[in-house]
């Protein structure tokens, strides 16, 4: 089926971001860096999905204002559950997490932002066929696609050697449920669906930066803190420009 082929195509562009991920002889300030802009790419992904979401939770259904008790209750269960099932992890964990638990708890958190973008372009690919606005929504996919390796490779961005499979099989848990949502908005696809998804992707998401931005911030070096602010701020505006596509 075409529709489920083009998902994977947008699922699989994560792997885009492998080769730089995986260069050697990176030093300690581009590391830094890249560990901020991966941090900045996911803030930006957590205001987009949430952005989609609120659509549907803000619906102006009392002139103008008012919002939707149904969907607002389904979403805010879905947010709540994708953080604090994470945060259970973490407490039986005891809140260390190595770095390949970290990198697998970034790929659950973006695995659930793809599988909304799966089930978008799935239903659309159903509803208007895949020309005009789906071929436009699969472009800009798979470009933001191909920026999402580098939060989940960035536990390992100071030392790559012997990680290639354990990144790679990081990226694939992150990428393939874009092919699952693909394949579930050709056949079915409801509004409540979307909210689950998009609140367990906000949640999931949000448990993930937390970890990112204690390890970001706690620099005492003046030039670390500036190369934290800087790299975040070049993050979000990458997942902003990608996002124009």
């Amino acid at each position: 089926m075409e529709a489920v082929g083009l998902s994977a195509v947008i699922g699989f562009s994560i792997y885009l971001s492998f080769p730089l991920v995986m260069r050697k002889g990176k030093n300690q300030r581009s590391v830094n860096f890249l560990n901020a802009v991966a941090a900045g790419i996911l803030i930006f992904l957590i205001g987009d999905v949430f952005l989609d979401a609120a659509g549907t939770l803000y619906n102006g259904s009392l002139y103008g204002y008012g919002s939707s008790p149904t969907y607002d209750f389904v979403f805010a269960v879905a947010l709540a559950t994708g953080f604090l099932v994470l945060f259970g992890a973490g407490n039986r964990w005891k809140m260390v997490l190595t770095p390949t638990q970290l990198a697998l708890v970034i790929a659950l958190g973006i695995a659930f932002q793809n599988l909304t973008e799966g089930l978008l372009f799935g239903a659309l690919s159903v509803g208007i066929g895949l020309t005009g606005t789906a071929l436009v929504v699969l472009l800009g996919f798979t470009f933001q696609n191909s920026t999402e390796g580098f939060p989940i490779a960035s536990p390992f961005l100071e030392s790559t050697e012997g990680k290639g499979a354990v990144i790679a099989g990081a990226l694939f848990v992150g990428g393939v449920p874009t092919i699952l949502g693909g394949a579930v908005g050709y056949f079915y696809n409801t509004t409540i669906l979307d909210q689950v998804f998009y609140g367990l992707a906000v949640g999931t998401m949000l448990y993930v930066i937390l970890p990112m931005l204690r390890h970001l911030l706690s620099a005492s070096d003046p030039d670390k803190l500036q190369t934290a602010y800087a790299g975040v701020f070049v993050g979000f505006i990458l997942g902003f420009a990608v996002n124009l596509l």
